[in-house]
């Protein structure tokens, strides 16, 4: 098997037929030897439907099909898509053909011309979001760049196509947790980044909005740094030089000036700024726990309710 489609589902119905032609076509006299590992990450809608429609009605034995038992997100499905693979390359690629299949025929095209590089990831030189948006995107970027041992490349996707030993050891990092641009960073291999530009949704709306991109980056700069916890130690010791500072002042103006200064409104802010302060930090210290303890429960990533097209050891 030369490829190996990855191609994550959540509630893509009016998808999913389209993007299995578009790849046919774009593949034929191209690529021949691939296969399609859909998975299904719990959809509310008929996706399950048409994708049994698809697995159905296909051609040749070149579509497994993974149904969750609920949504277990975006990652999980990944993951559980790259169990299955078995081609020599896999890609991994959305349904709403935003991330255009012609793309990754030339992904394969640098892997089969290069063998230096072990994988091609597709980046965003110029994004179609709102200006807001794409802010909050690039400064995520340079935060975690900053507070990170691990490079994070602006604007690059899950959209990618990789040898074996890539997808190999991206399985070998089994935490419940994941972050696919990190995990992908972290492992390493010479990763040859190209610029593509991603198309309008066939049909749908987006499934991220605001607050799931935001709680993503937070849990992106979680797992790959360990700055927000040395940042207590920073607050902690500029607190303790603020009030000896402040200390020195008040000793001064009381012996040589005479100044009365009057206690109470001074000794209330200061409590509330340390009290807020220690919460916070407690807040921070909790986000990291409170993954360990989830991580320690030793759950599964993911549970298939059915599955199509694999074999069951």
């Amino acid at each position: 098997m030369k490829l190996s489609l990855v191609v994550p589902c959540y509630n893509e119905e009016e998808n999913v037929e389209l993007f299995y032609k578009e790849v046919a076509k774009c593949f034929e006299g191209k690529i021949q030897d691939y296969e399609f590992v859909f998975v299904n990450d719990g959809s509310k809608d008929k996706t399950m439907k048409k994708l049994k429609e698809i697995y159905k009605n296909r051609k040749s034995d070149n579509v497994k099909l993974i149904g969750f038992s609920r949504n277990f997100g975006k990652e999980a499905a990944i993951y559980a898509g790259m169990q299955q693979a078995e081609g020599e390359y896999t890609t991994i690629i959305d349904a709403d053909l935003q991330q255009r299949p012609e793309v990754v025929v030339q992904m394969v095209q640098i892997l089969e011309e290069n063998e230096d590089y072990d994988c091609v990831a597709a980046f965003q030189e110029k994004r179609s979001e709102g200006k807001v948006l794409t802010f909050l995107k690039n400064s995520f970027y340079k935060i975690i760049n900053t507070v990170a041992d691990t490079e994070f490349i602006s604007g690059a996707s899950d959209f990618r196509t990789f040898r074996t030993n890539v997808r190999e050891a991206i399985l070998s990092v089994s935490e419940y947790h994941r972050f696919s641009k990190g995990i992908f960073s972290w492992v390493g291999f010479e990763t040859k980044f190209i610029p593509y530009v991603a198309e309008q949704r066939n049909a749908g709306t987006s499934k991220w909005s605001f607050r799931k991109l935001f709680k993503y980056g937070m849990d992106g700069i979680i797992s790959f740094s360990v700055a927000p916890l040395r940042m207590a130690t920073w607050a902690g010791t500029i607190c303790a030089e603020l009030a000896l500072i402040y200390m020195v002042i008040i000793f001064l103006q009381k012996l040589f000036f005479g100044i009365d200064v009057p206690g109470h409104a001074t000794i209330v802010t200061l409590i509330l700024f340390i009290g807020g302060v220690q919460l916070f930090f407690l807040g921070v210290l909790g986000e990291y726990i409170s993954k360990m303890y989830i991580q320690e429960k030793n759950r599964p990533i993911y549970i298939t309710r059915e599955t199509y097209g694999i074999e069951e050891d």
